[in-house]
This record gives C-alpha cells, sequence and structure tokens, in this order.
C-alpha cells in the first residue's frame, strides 16, 4: 500500500564542470556548452589520457560552500584540511542546496532531520605517502619495506585516513547543520546517486524523517583513478575534447572522465507547505537492481530493465506517462547498447518518441556525482518545459534504436533518471512537476 506521505524537493545545489549554480548550468546545456577541455589538474603527460571535465569554479576556498553563518563558516574552514576534493565538493553542493531551500539551522526539527549521501571508493593521492616513502629509502634510492611501519608511517598525517572515508560527506554535512535524524552513506559508484535519492524519499514516506539532505559526490579527475580508468574501461579521445563524448552517437568512441557534486532537498510534502517553501518537484518512485552471471559478469541490460519496470510499478505510473528518460548514457559502445535494449524492452513502441536526455555529453563521467547533477538538469528542464540537445549526435546508431534529444523538444511533466555501474549495479528514481 503507497505510503500517504509524500517528498517534495524545495532546494538544489551543485558543483559541475558547467559551474556551481543553477543558471550556469542551465545556460551552458541550452548553448550547447561543454565543460570538457584537456587535463589541466595534473602535469602534461603524467597520465595515459589527456582530456577530463574538470570542475574549475570549485576551488575548496570557503566561499564556494556559499553563504554560512558565523559560526558554521568557522568550522567548515576548520573542517577542510581533513576532506580530500570529492568531500569539499559534496558538502559545498549539500550547504548550496540548504541555502537554497531556504533552511537553517533552526528552521527545521533537528531529529526529524537527516542526510544521505552517495559516493565513489576514495583513494589517496601520491603525494600524502611521500614524505615517508623518502624516509625508508636507502643510499641507493630502493625503497626498504621493512622501515616502513617505523619510520615511514609516522610521517603521515595523524589525521590522514578523514580525508578518504566516504562516510564522511553525510557525516560533515549532518554535523554541521544539526541534522540529528537518519544519516546513512551509499557507495555504489554510478548507481550512488539514485540510491541516495531512494533512500531519502523511502526515509520520508515511512514517516522516519520530515527533512533529508540527499547528495552524492564523484571523480574521475584523479590520478589514481585515471590510471584505474585507463585500465579497465573505454575511454574517448579526440583531437577536439568538446566533441569527445558522444552518448548514442554511431561514432562514439568510450567515457570521458569529469568531477562533480549534487544535492537535492527533500521534505514531507506538509512540512514544505508549512514553512512556505519552494516546491521544485516531487520524487514518486524509486528502484535497483544489481545482475551478473555466475562468472560475475554484468548484465547491465537485464538490470536497467529490472529499474525501469520496478520504478514504473512503484510510482504507480505507466510508460506513456513519463516525459523523458535521463539515461546513464555512458557514450561506450556496449553501455549504450545495453541501455537502449533495455529502454526498448520496457517501452516498447512509446520508445520511437520517448525523448532520451544524456547529459554526460556535455560534463563527461563526474563518478557517483553524476546522477544527480543529471537530475538537476532534468529538473531544471521540467521547470523551463523543454529538454537540452544531447550534445555530439549527429549520426544515429541502429544498434540504439531510441528517440535521442534534440533542441527545443518538451520535457514533459516526470522523468526517471537511471545509472548503472560497470558491475552491474543498476538505480533509477521517477520526478514529476509540480
Amino acid at each position: 500500500m503507497k505510503s500517504a506521505r509524500r517528498a517534495v524537493i524545495t532546494g538544489i545545489g551543485l558543483v559541475s564542470p558547467l559551474g556551481n549554480a543553477c543558471d550556469a548550468l542551465w545556460a551552458a546545456l541550452m548553448e550547447g556548452r561543454s565543460g570538457v577541455g584537456r587535463f589541466e589538474s595534473l602535469p602534461g603527460g603524467a597520465l595515459p589520457v589527456s582530456i577530463a571535465a574538470e570542475a574549475k569554479g570549485f576551488t575548496g576556498d570557503i566561499e564556494n560552500f556559499g553563504p554560512l553563518e558565523k559560526e558554521q563558516k568557522k568550522a567548515i574552514r576548520k573542517g577542510l584540511k581533513v576532506m580530500c576534493r570529492e568531500i569539499q565538493m559534496g558538502v559545498a553542493a549539500a550547504q548550496l542546496a540548504l541555502v537554497d531551500a531556504r533552511l537553517s539551522a533552526g528552521a527545521y526539527p533537528p531529529g526529524r532531520s537527516g542526510c544521505v549521501f552517495g559516493s565513489d571508493y576514495m583513494m589517496t593521492v601520491p603525494d600524502e605517502f611521500n614524505a615517508g616513502i623518502d624516509s625508508c629509502r636507502g643510499p641507493d634510492g630502493e625503497f626498504a619495506y621493512s622501515r616502513w611501519a617505523e619510520e615511514g608511517m609516522p610521517k603521515l598525517s595523524p589525521l590522514w585516513l578523514l580525508k578518504y572515508l566516504p562516510n564522511m560527506p553525510a557525516s560533515h554535512v549532518a554535523i554541521y547543520n544539526d541534522l540529528r535524524g537518519p544519516n546513512n552513506s551509499i557507495t555504489h559508484r554510478e548507481a550512488s546517486a539514485n540510491l541516495a535519492v531512494g533512500e531519502a524519499f523511502r526515509t520520508i514516506t515511512r514517516g522516519h524523517a520530515d527533512m533529508m539532505v540527499a547528495g552524492a559526490t564523484g571523480t574521475r579527475v584523479h590520478p589514481m583513478k585515471a590510471v584505474h580508468a585507463h585500465q579497465t574501461e573505454e575511454l574517448a579521445e579526440n583531437k577536439d575534447p568538446a566533441r569527445a563524448c558522444r552518448p548514442f552517437d554511431r561514432d562514439r568512441t568510450g567515457m570521458v572522465m569529469g568531477e562533480g557534486a549534487g544535492t537535492i532537498i527533500l521534505e514531507e510534502l506538509s512540512h514544505a507547505q508549512a514553512r512556505g517553501a519552494t516546491i521544485l518537484a516531487e520524487v514518486i518512485g524509486h528502484a535497483s537492481s544489481q545482475v551478473a552471471d555466475r562468472n560475475s559478469v554484468a548484465k547491465r541490460d537485464l538490470a536497467l530493465t529490472n529499474v525501469l519496470r520496478k520504478t514504473l510499478a512503484d510510482a504507480q505510473a505507466k510508460p506513456e506517462d513519463v516525459g523523458h528518460i535521463h539515461a546513464h548514457g555512458l557514450a561506450t559502445r556496449t553501455c549504450d547498447v545495453d541501455e537502449a535494449n533495455a529502454i526498448r524492452a520496457v517501452f516498447g513502441p512509446i520508445a520511437n518518441k520517448l525523448p532520451i536526455a544524456a547529459a554526460k555529453s556535455y560534463f563527461g563521467n563526474l563518478g557517483a556525482g553524476s546522477g544527480l547533477v543529471e537530475i538537476i538538469s532534468s529538473i531544471l528542464a521540467l521547470r523551463h518545459e523543454r529538454l537540452f540537445p544531447v550534445l555530439n549526435f549527429q549520426t544515429p546508431d541502429p544498434e540504439c534504436p531510441i528517440h535521442v534529444a534534440q533542441r527545443g523538444m518538451p520535457a514533459g511533466s516526470s522523468f526517471i533518471n537511471l545509472n548503472v555501474t560497470p558491475q552491474g549495479q543498476a538505480s533509477a528514481v521517477m520526478i514529476r512537476a509540480l
């Protein structure tokens, strides 16, 4: 039986390669302006890839966190030293969303307010170990493992581990904003954003909270993760970086690495109405599915099919009720085909006219942060009543028989956001305009 409680969205915050504000993001989407460029955060030639979508507008300065009360500003500035860049982006996106929702400490009951945050696995940067490694070198320059415990490890910062724990975004956000209610952290790579929103949605509808901060942060723009991506995933390369990411195009060559974070504020409908909040949209359905064969090989097409069907059922919606689908749109040969097949399997003939959006064409794969920046992009499309085109889509791929979004197509009154990991973990949420 569906809960009578409803979860609405009242605030948005983001950090992205297309800017750190909704107006900047929407302008870039409307102008067809890519956030992909030459990799600048590391020396040229240091990595086997040369293009990325970097959030250049985010410096980690306290001003990136939006308007803050004096004590809150002091606490966050102090905490920055124990946050890696991913955590900083996540906390900033959350603070910006709370400001957007006009929620400050004291404006909500702490015990009925919580936070759930998604992330990637977090990895240290090599520089953290330089001093320790150098102290363990012999006269010949060779590293002596036997010296690491006594001589190398003491060179690490005592708080080093706190910088890279994936539960820290939710912890920091809860502490800085006195959120004493449900708190959770989800680490399912690209599926994390929808899972975080889905968990916040469920927390509100089952009556365990009246307000939830739901966010996700991630990166592929990282010296270790970039190497890992190069070894295990299909990466795009193009003389013109802005044209490199081509979801569903016949001539696509792979994904583009990016970084970013997004957050939405969910409130129980009557809670939002009682304080006169601006209601942006409503979450009405959610699903998750992980499918792999007996050899642990992902079956993404089946996982995506499952979440599409289950999300529609959870929302008590029919395929024709969906205004558009925001696809994972990774731009790899196999993932795009799997996704297109799943959409066809669930929507049948409707797929011939159902617009498929893919914001990754503008900013690449932001890891766990992608899903939430994509959700925000589609919420903006609902509010502006039109879709942004899939960038760089020029030649339809016969293996992806879907209706790829073009400039000026109507966004409809609802959408499903869809994400999947290389391991076959898929997630989806359905959101509608109010």
